[in-house]
């Protein structure tokens, strides 16, 4: 269950700060206003909070961890919500990513 939890704060936390940084570019690239960037602040600020419910107590190691899953959540959220097409080497570096947060995370480990 524990695994379960992980991961589930894990898609919590990409949907965070992803949406955070694409409402902040969406308020200043694409001209919405202030109101975007406000509310991508405040998503960018819950990812903050978010990474502390993880259940290991390293924070390099959550934060390291997390870099792949930003990777692979910021391709499925260009795909879904910006159309956007990734080729089959994003595709490739992405599964990396995903692979080495299995490891970086989920390794057994003796101590």
């Amino acid at each position: 269950m524990t695994v379960v939890r992980s991961l589930l704060l894990f898609l919590l936390a990409a949907l965070a700060e992803i949406g955070g940084a694409w409402l902040i570019w969406q308020g200043w690239r694409e001209h919405r206003g202030l109101w975007w960037i406000a509310a991508g602040v405040i998503a960018l600020g819950a990812y903050g909070f978010v990474a502390t419910l993880q259940p290991d107590a390293n924070f390099g190691r959550i934060l390291a961890a997390y870099g792949g899953v930003f990777v692979a959540g910021s391709l499925a959220w260009g795909m879904l919500v910006d159309r956007f097409r990734p080729d089959r080497w994003d595709l490739i570096g992405a599964t990396f990513c995903l692979i080495g947060v299995a490891v970086i995370m989920y390794a057994p480990r003796t101590s």
